[in-house]
């Protein structure tokens, strides 16, 4: 188990970044908190985190440029007061309560009280519900007093008590078994969605998920996305727009994210410069180091001796 004792807003945002995605943190005076991390796996992980009061959020520009846009959480609000916001939709949170929301949109949480929570964290094709049911079913206050409910915070504090006890193949199903328990608290409770809504959701996932496959692929520009995806150029804006980007611009932070990922692994520190900016699609080395330093503010090797 890996925790962290939080001590200031700084030291918040530092743990999220470690931990599962970065974020925000309003300071507060005399914030004191921690947090405390079990893997179940490779793809899911459960956290604890006891605060005093405090506001955490993402920004739509934040939401549009993470490496794990596929992160899905779903958080049990064991104690404390406090309030969820996502698709412009308000989850009241109580004792109890469930809510489910995701990385790739901007969120905003906003806690009164001291609070006491579990957060699930997994990868959106590990739920198997329907790209729309997700999307229908993202901050939406889950009653604590259904019996599906029950079940599953039960469920999820007790794997969080017990998992240094399991082994890694415990681990992982006993992860997966609390995703299968989220699906059936979920349903009943996601609203029915439109089939264009579902359509355009379905497609989108597809062409992110097309273009971090083939990062490495230098045909891949905008209008190829859309060839290969049999929408027009205008249609394939059309669907990033949803996100706050375009394609282009998604492309290539995407190539970025994944360049600064190989840089600081250890993986690959006898590879060149040039060659980690060949493998994601960046091969002419000027390019790359201009297209880096723009986003992060730093040049590739500068980035690489740092981390």
């Amino acid at each position: 188990m890996l925790t962290h004792s939080l001590r200031s807003a700084e030291e918040l945002e530092q743990a999220a970044r470690q931990s599962y995605m970065p974020v925000i943190a309003e300071p507060r005076p005399d914030f004191q908190g921690r947090l405390a991390l079990q893997t179940l796996g490779k793809a899911v992980s459960l956290s604890e985190a006891r605060t005093t009061p405090l506001r955490t959020f993402r920004t739509a520009h934040m939401a549009a440029r993470t490496e794990r846009d596929d992160l899905l959480l779903f958080c049990v609000h064991v104690a404390g007061f406090g309030r969820l916001l996502q698709h412009g939709r308000v989850a009241e949170l109580g004792p109890g309560v469930g809510v489910l929301y995701e990385a790739r949109s901007a969120w905003d949480l906003n806690v009164a009280t001291d609070v006491h929570s579990l957060l699930l964290q997994f990868p959106r094709d590990v739920l198997p519900l329907r790209s729309a049911e997700i999307t229908g079913g993202l901050a939406r206050r889950m009653n604590p007093l259904l019996p599906a409910m029950r079940l599953l915070s039960g469920y999820i504090s007790q794997l969080f008590q017990l998992a240094d006890g399991l082994s890694d193949e415990q681990r992982h199903d006993a992860g997966l078994a609390a995703i299968e328990m989220l699906m059936m608290a979920l349903r009943g409770t996601t609203p029915t969605v439109p089939v264009e809504q579902s359509a355009g959701e379905v497609l989108l996932g597809l062409m992110r998920t097309h273009i971090r496959d083939h990062l490495a692929d230098t045909r891949l520009t905008v209008a190829e996305l859309a060839r290969r995806h049999h929408v027009s150029v205008r249609h394939a804006h059309a669907l990033f727009s949803r996100v706050g980007t375009t394609p282009g611009t998604y492309i290539r932070e995407q190539r970025l994210l994944a360049a600064r990922a190989m840089l600081s692994d250890p993986r690959h520190n006898t590879r060149l410069v040039s060659d980690i900016g060949a493998a994601v699609g960046l091969g002419e080395l000027r390019t790359f180091e201009r297209a880096f330093q723009r986003q992060f503010g730093t040049t590739p090797a500068r980035w690489r001796r740092e981390h």
